[in-house]
């Protein structure tokens, strides 16, 4: 009984700290989802006698290189494609207010429609006095120097969090096994390697699955010739790891934004082709190959915890939903198997 009033004495300050002090917990998050998620491979270099510390540093530059190459490559492309966006934007306005309005019209008569001179409006008080995007927001951040100055930290802290925790991984889980009450460790190492398998294979399968996803549709809407199939291929790939949502996101997006472009609505054939094809390799090749049949989280669960994290906690929330539903998902079939396996159950 001690043990457990403990144990919840501990899971409320923990639970506290993590409200009272999320506003300085991001950078130490990411930095350590970011070294959890390398570890296998600092763990496979060990073994060509590079030593820790070599192997963190070789992905530690690895992952640096990417970054840039990534940036200096896609960004100048995102930068061309919002100002097209905000070029667009009267484009837009004048479909909704003579395509879509009528068509609405059509088919729920008595309906008011979407009131265009509204949407202008709106525009217009956010970006009337900006040459863009960027100047609004580069205005806004300058404009707080302490909110600029805590996102440079916290982009400054993630790469330096990531070092030191992934150097120190091994030794950091020894610890913390040795202070296990020895009655209990072989049941919550059985639980922690549990809990690793499933979410490990989740997150680390399921980065790669949304890079291809976000390769397929970015490729796709291209050769369909929709100007924005960077963003909208990109954003939909980036939020396919929360099940439905991506793809459901991605089609509305895209579907809207071909038939403003193009005002021809047979186009949105091949924006459907492009995710049914994204679909298909999914469930087909990528979760079989690379998740696997079975993950050990059902979509709802998925969902349900990322929603309930962001609610509950804001962003921080979100990246500890998934470490949090993969542990009581493992404490709920291992609280299953015990019930199976007691006398109360097994009685006749």
């Amino acid at each position: 009984m001690r043990g457990r009033t403990l144990a919840a004495i501990g899971l409320a300050v923990l639970v506290a700290a993590v409200v009272l002090l999320h506003s300085v917990l991001l950078p130490f998050v990411l930095g350590a989802g970011l070294a959890y998620v390398c570890d296998p491979m600092v763990d496979r270099l060990e073994r060509f006698r590079l030593g820790r510390t070599g192997g963190v540093i070789v992905v530690f530059l690895g992952m640096t290189l990417i970054g840039t190459l990534a940036v200096f490559l896609i960004l100048p492309i995102l930068q061309a494609q919002f100002e097209t966006l905000l070029r667009n934007i009267p484009r837009y306005i004048d479909w909704v207010q003579n395509t879509l309005n009528p068509w609405i019209q059509r088919i729920a008569p008595g309906a008011g429609g979407i009131d265009a001179g509204s949407i202008q409006r709106l525009i217009a008080n956010n970006w009337g006095s900006a040459s863009g995007v960027a100047t609004t927001i580069a205005r806004k951040a300058f404009s707080s120097g302490t909110a600029l100055f805590s996102w440079a930290i916290t982009l400054l802290l993630v790469p330096v969090i990531m070092f030191y925790l992934l150097r120190d991984w091994d030794r950091m889980t020894a610890f913390v096994r040795e202070q296990m009450p020895r009655r209990y460790v072989g049941t919550i190492t059985e639980l922690a390697r549990e809990t690793d398998d499933v979410l490990g294979h989740f997150i680390r399968g399921q980065l790669l699955v949304m890079a291809v996803l976000g390769a397929i549709y970015v490729i796709g809407l291209w050769l369909a010739g929709l100007d924005l199939a960077l963003v909208i291929g990109l954003g939909a790939g980036l939020i396919s790891f929360v099940p439905y949502v991506g793809v459901l996101s991605g089609v509305s997006m895209a579907t809207l934004a071909m038939l403003v472009q193009t005002g021809d609505p047979v186009q949105i054939v091949w924006v459907l082709i492009v995710f049914a094809i994204g679909q298909v390799m999914e469930q087909m090749v990528l979760t079989p190959l690379v998740l696997g049949r079975e993950i050990g989280l059902h979509p709802v669960w998925v969902i349900f915890a990322v929603l309930a994290g962001g609610q509950l906690f804001g962003f921080i929330g979100v990246l500890l939903a998934l470490p949090a539903a993969s542990a009581i998902a493992v404490l709920v079939r291992y609280g299953g198997r015990r019930w199976r396996e007691s006398r109360l159950y097994l009685q006749e």
